[in-house]
């Protein structure tokens, strides 16, 4: 396992991604198909990868299956770093934080709990419990119902030195440039908005320099061309793309609620992996659509 600090660099410029959850015609989780699909990604170099995120199903997940797909996953990439989805209620994140942390995973990425809203000071008191409760590295995902404010993450980070990260959701610059300002380089900071490509200008100027690729799993040299050109300033070359691919992308993801997951699986699926569908309540693409997003992937190249 990766020290905390040592994972807070390593994720600190390179690219993150999300690998889909693939299932069988059972509806189980298929570990020689994410196998297979992670093999392939692992020709591409990015910082760090993900499991059992938004992306890969996390909601629909048992926590059982979580520890599976992570134990899966360094067997694939046993040099990569792994980090995995983690949330739900205060008890059960840090019952799910301890087993992923047995299962060799070297970080979590701490997913808004479930349903209810919460105040600021039950929030700082959640994190704080999971972080607490595991020696990995912590990145606090501001997304839902879930929002911690610049003043709780202060108290957070001096208080929880495994609290390597943060990742917004949100689109609240405001929130993170806040953050940003007054946290300095004692956290990494992710851009995660849903195809955060088309955010990750905005989220430069507010202090975050690098974010979480979906489309890397069925794009990956997309993926790291566009991230490349984002870090070394060639905006000309991100914007081609936003034209190209990106935006053409959204409009796929965006004619159903949930597509931001659905339409990666499908071109995962594409790509020539069984990915199975995704679980209710997302829906997969029609076919009508599984024809646009092979369009789009053949005619990017």
């Amino acid at each position: 396992m990766k020290s905390p600090n040592e994972l807070k660099d390593i994720i600190r410029a390179g690219l993150l991604s999300f690998p889909v959850t693939p299932f069988d015609s059972n509806d189980e989780f298929n570990p020689s198909a994410f196998r297979a699909h992670m093999e392939w990604l692992s020709e591409y170099p990015v910082a760090g990868l993900i499991v059992a995120g938004g992306t890969g199903e996390m909601f629909s997940l048992t926590p059982s299956e979580i520890v599976d797909v992570v134990k899966t996953a360094k067997e694939s990439q046993p040099n990569a770093p792994i980090l995995a989805g983690c949330g739900y209620g205060t008890k059960l994140a840090c019952d799910l934080a301890q087993s992923i942390e047995a299962a060799g995973g070297d970080g979590i990425l701490l997913l808004p709990h479930y349903l209810i809203g919460a105040p600021q000071d039950g929030i700082e008191a959640h994190i704080r419990a999971v972080c607490k409760s595991t020696n990995m590295g912590v990145i606090v995902y501001n997304r839902g119902a879930s929002v911690c404010s610049a003043e709780t993450l202060k108290r957070l980070v001096d208080d929880c030195p495994n609290l390597i990260g943060f990742k917004d959701g949100t689109g609240d610059i405001d929130t993170v440039k806040r953050i940003t300002v007054g946290l300095g380089d004692r956290l990494s900071y992710i851009g995660g908005m849903p195809t955060h490509e088309l955010f990750a200008h905005a989220f430069r100027g507010a202090g975050v320099h690098t974010y979480s690729s979906a489309v890397f799993n069925f794009v990956p040299e997309t993926a790291l061309k566009f991230h490349k050109a984002f870090q070394s300033g060639d905006d000309a070359t991100c914007e081609q793309m936003l034209r190209d691919f990106y935006y053409p992308f959204a409009k796929i993801r965006d004619r159903k609620t949930g597509y931001a997951v659905s339409a990666i699986k499908a071109g995962v699926k594409l790509r020539g992996f069984d990915t199975g569908p995704v679980r209710t309540p997302l829906m997969s693409l029609t076919d009508e659509e599984m024809d646009m997003m092979k369009d789009l992937i053949e005619g990017h190249g």
